[in-house]
C-alpha cells in the first residue's frame, strides 16, 4: 500500500485503492488509518453516512488510545475518492460499496489484526449492516451502528407509496432527480462556521444535502427491504438519539436530536436485525452522535468501549 499523509493530520495517513471501472468510468476508494504503538489486535473500520466523508478525528483517537487500530473508508464518489467529473454520491445499488469495504478490512488483516468490527453511520450503517448479512468473512466480529438509515424518515403515504414509485422508475432513469426541501439545520449544530464546534471540508460534507436522484432511492429501498428478510448472526450496537426534529419544532431542538432520520424507525427495525442487538438511546445526540456536544458523545464512546471489551474476544 503506498501511504501518505492524511488530511486530519496528527498521525493519520490514507491510501487509495483502485477498483474496476463502473457506469461512470474510474473508481477508487480510500483507506484512511490510525494505529496504536500497542495493537490489542481488534480493528474498528468505520464507514460513513450519506453527504460524507470521515473527518471524525477525534472518535478515532479515542479508539487508538485504548489500542484499537482504526481504520475508516471514504467510499467511491465521496470525500478523499472523488475523481474529476464524477457526480458525488452517486450509486445504484449498495453492494457497489462491497469491494470499498473489502479493501479496508483486507488492509486491517493484513496489518496485523485478527479481529474486525465494522462501526456504520446512517447509510454507511445501512451498507455495513447488508454488507456483515451477506459475506462469511470469519474475521469480522462484531457490528456497531451509528443512528443507521434502516427506513425512511417520511410520512407513511410517502413512504408506503411514493418510495417505490420513484424506486421503480431510478431502475430505468436512475440519473432523475428527487427533489427535497433544503433544510441547513444539521450543518448549523456541526459547523464552526455556525453554531457547531468542527471544521470540516463543507464542499465534501455539503450544509444542506443535495438532492438525491432515482438511482439512490432506489439502492437504499432495495437494501432496506433486503435486510428486514436478513438475520446477523454477530453481536450488534444499536445507538440512536432519544428524539428527532419533528416538523414545527425549533432551531434549538438541532442541536439535541436527530435531525436526519426518525429514530422510532432506526429502533424497530434495528432490534431485529439479529438475535444478539444491544439497544442504547442518547438523550441530546445529533444523527451523528460522535459529533454531538462532548457529555454526550463520551457517553457514546463509553458505551462503545464497554460493548466492545464484553462482546469481542482479544
Amino acid at each position: 500500500m503506498d501511504w501518505h499523509p492524511d488530511l486530519l493530520g496528527d498521525g493519520f495517513e490514507m491510501c487509495y485503492v483502485t477498483h474496476p471501472d463502473d457506469y461512470s468510468g474510474h473508481v477508487r476508494s480510500t483507506v484512511i488509518r490510525s494505529v496504536p504503538a500497542r495493537r490489542n489486535g481488534v480493528a474498528i473500520v468505520y464507514i460513513h453516512g450519506f453527504s460524507d466523508y470521515f473527518l471524525q478525528w477525534e472518535m478515532a483517537r479515542m479508539f487508538v488510545a485504548h489500542d484499537y487500530s482504526f481504520y475508516a473508508v471514504d467510499l467511491r464518489k465521496y470525500g478523499r475518492s472523488l475523481l474529476a467529473g464524477q457526480r458525488m454520491f452517486e450509486v445504484r445499488d449498495l453492494h457497489e460499496y462491497f469491494p470499498d469495504i473489502d479493501a479496508a478490512v483486507d488492509v486491517a488483516m493484513d496489518e496485523g489484526c485478527d479481529h474486525v468490527v465494522l462501526l456504520g453511520h446512517s447509510t454507511g450503517g445501512l451498507t455495513a449492516s447488508l454488507y456483515v448479512s451477506e459475506q462469511s468473512r470469519w474475521n469480522i466480529s462484531g457490528l456497531m451502528l451509528n443512528s443507521p438509515f434502516l427506513d425512511w424518515n417520511l410520512p407513511s403515504a410517502l413512504k408506503h407509496l411514493a418510495i417505490p414509485v420513484v424506486s421503480a422508475i431510478g431502475r430505468i432513469f436512475p440519473k432523475m432527480p428527487v427533489k427535497q426541501k433544503p433544510d441547513r439545520g444539521y450543518a448549523e449544530s456541526l459547523h464552526t462556521a455556525f453554531n457547531g464546534e468542527w471544521d470540516y471540508r463543507r464542499d465534501w460534507k455539503p450544509d444542506i444535502l443535495p438532492d438525491p436522484d432515482a438511482g439512490w432511492v432506489r439502492a437504499i429501498q432495495r437494501a432496506q427491504q433486503e435486510l428486514r428478510h436478513r438475520r446477523i448472526d454477530m453481536p450488534v450496537l444499536l445507538m440512536h438519539s432519544a428524539e428527532s426534529v419533528r416538523s414545527g419544532d425549533g432551531r434549538e431542538k438541532y442541536s439535541r436530536a436527530d435531525a436526519i432520520l426518525d429514530v422510532d424507525g432506526i429502533s424497530r427495525y434495528g432490534r431485529i436485525l439479529g438475535p444478539d442487538v444491544t439497544e442504547v438511546s442518547f438523550p441530546g445526540g445529533l444523527h451523528d452522535l460522535v459529533l454531538s456536544s462532548r457529555d454526550v458523545r463520551e457517553r457514546v464512546y463509553a458505551t462503545m468501549l464497554d460493548w466492545l471489551r464484553d462482546n469481542v474476544s482479544l
